[in-house]
């Protein structure tokens, strides 16, 4: 019996959701209880004299995310972390930046965590694979925060050098690197 292929249309037959629903796959362990003190980025250290050690960890729940998830996993130095800050409250469609000029910007070219559906997206750095957890250099996110994905960072797609950050270029603002590499 021949295979039928599958219609070449099929994206338009299936009406746009309403809603999703996201199921969290894990959560954040990590030495940030509240939001002063706690990084930017997880790239960017925290002030050591407030988190001497910023390892952070990510649980994942087996239901969600059995053992052989992480498999293949040891061979890459980082990874997406996507998250829903549970915690975040509203949102504007403008806000000012802690970096450059007081100077209200629109929320999608600033990476404000107060959005309209409180997503993370951070970029961490493995340090260790247990059986069902990741643990991480640091991440910048509150212990407790729920997660959704990981990804692994793959720099030929993931990175692009010469790309522009608009206002950001213009501050001449830089995060500074890691103190790792």
């Amino acid at each position: 019996m021949a295979r039928v292929p599958p219609p070449r249309d099929y994206a338009r037959r299936v009406d746009f959701p309403d809603a999703v629903t996201l199921r969290p796959i894990g959560v954040v362990r990590s030495p940030h209880v509240e939001r002063h003190g706690t990084p930017r980025q997880a790239t960017v250290p925290a002030d050591p004299e407030l988190r001497p050690d910023e390892r952070a960890r990510v649980e994942l729940f087996a239901d969600a995310a059995p053992e052989a998830s992480l498999r293949d996993l040891d061979g890459f130095d980082y990874v997406w972390v996507i998250a829903w800050l549970h915690l975040n409250e509203g949102w504007r469609p403008t806000v000012v930046p802690p970096r450059g000029p007081r100077l209200a910007r629109g929320l999608f070219a600033t990476r404000a965590p107060h959005r309209p559906n409180p997503l993370a997206l951070s970029s961490a750095r493995i340090l260790a694979l247990e059986p069902s957890a990741v643990v991480f250099e640091r991440l910048d996110l509150l212990d407790g925060t729920p997660v959704l994905d990981l990804k692994p960072y793959v720099p030929a797609a993931d990175a692009h050098p010469n790309a522009r950050a608009g206002w950001v270029d213009a501050i001449g603002d830089t995060i500074p690197p890691s103190n790792t590499s």
